[in-house]
């Protein structure tokens, strides 16, 4: 599985466990581009890769 494809499965799972506990969809899609950004730059750091986060 790609580091895309994990990161999306992620983003789903995300959003299953945020509707089971109450919150609306779409609070989650407003949010969805920096939660994939934001794993996606957590996977690439923890290969040792150089992925910038916000502000540096």
């Amino acid at each position: 599985m790609s580091d895309q494809a994990a990161i999306a499965d992620l983003v789903l799972e995300l959003v299953d466990s945020a509707r089971t506990a109450g919150i609306a969809p779409e609070e989650i899609y407003e949010e969805i581009d920096s939660v994939f950004r934001l794993l996606s730059e957590a996977m690439e750091r923890r290969r040792g890769g150089s992925a910038p986060l916000d502000g540096e």
